[in-house]
């Protein structure tokens, strides 16, 4: 999570926006929406900028309409990155929000989300998500996973990977090069045990899916696409 990218277009957050509601989750504040009754649940880990993202919130909305109960959880405890603050420590801000923690966190999500009656969980993430992601899906608390212009990860990371992963991709990204995904598309597909696979978006950036421009015809089609296809791969794996 070291690309400047990673900070560009930032969203204008608000704790009110979306369809849903704000909940406590395994400690977490989190965005919850979609039937609560739902043996299926997603759970989307948001980039730098947190979970009051007006954009990922509206995403979340539109996987609920599908059936799903989708939580958002709050994995950066109220303390996104602020890019208005002048004298915002980035590194001192990356050590207290390491993926790793983030992981870490993300487990009582899920066993959440098990007690609640859920069978089955899909999980997105997004930049720094995405990285949180790689090692979930490494284990088997998650059915599937959709990783989206991640953060660096490494071969080892994918390596360990053991559940269907999709990995989508921006063309014009310098923290997940396409280069680097394709790789790591063989290596995920050489795995005949689950199904995978990599999707390169040409003509966007790092980002896009969740932090495009609405004035940009071409990139919220593109997010679009990204996001049908998120939702292709959690009705096919997460049941």
């Amino acid at each position: 999570m070291s690309s400047p990218q990673c900070f560009e277009n930032p969203p204008n957050l608000s704790s009110t926006c979306g369809a849903g509601r704000v909940e406590e989750l395994a400690g977490l504040k989190t965005y919850v929406t979609g039937p609560s009754d739902s043996k299926r649940a997603v759970v989307l880990i948001a980039d730098v900028f947190g979970y009051e993202a007006p954009k990922l919130r509206k995403l979340a909305d539109k996987v609920a309409s599908a059936g799903f109960l989708v939580v958002v959880p709050d994995f950066l405890y109220g303390d996104p990155i602020d890019l208005s603050n002048p004298n915002f420590d980035r590194e001192a801000w990356r050590k207290i929000h390491s993926t790793d923690k983030g992981y870490e966190d993300a487990k009582p999500v899920i066993a959440a989300l098990s007690s609640k009656g859920v069978s089955a969980v899909g999980a997105a993430g997004f930049c720094w998500g995405g990285k949180v992601l790689v090692k979930l899906a490494g284990t088997e608390d998650i059915q599937a996973a959709v990783i989206l212009h991640p953060g660096h990860m490494t071969e080892d990371e994918i390596e360990a990977v053991k559940i269907p992963t999709a990995i989508l991709g921006a063309e014009i990204d310098h923290a997940s090069p396409p280069e680097e995904l394709k790789k790591f598309g063989e290596i995920m597909s050489a795995k005949t045990e689950f199904e995978s696979y990599v999707k390169i978006f040409p003509s966007v950036s790092h980002g896009w899916s969740v932090r495009y421009d609405d004035d940009n015809e071409f990139a919220v089609k593109s997010a679009e696409e990204a996001q049908e296809d998120m939702l292709n791969w959690f009705s096919k794996h997460v049941k």
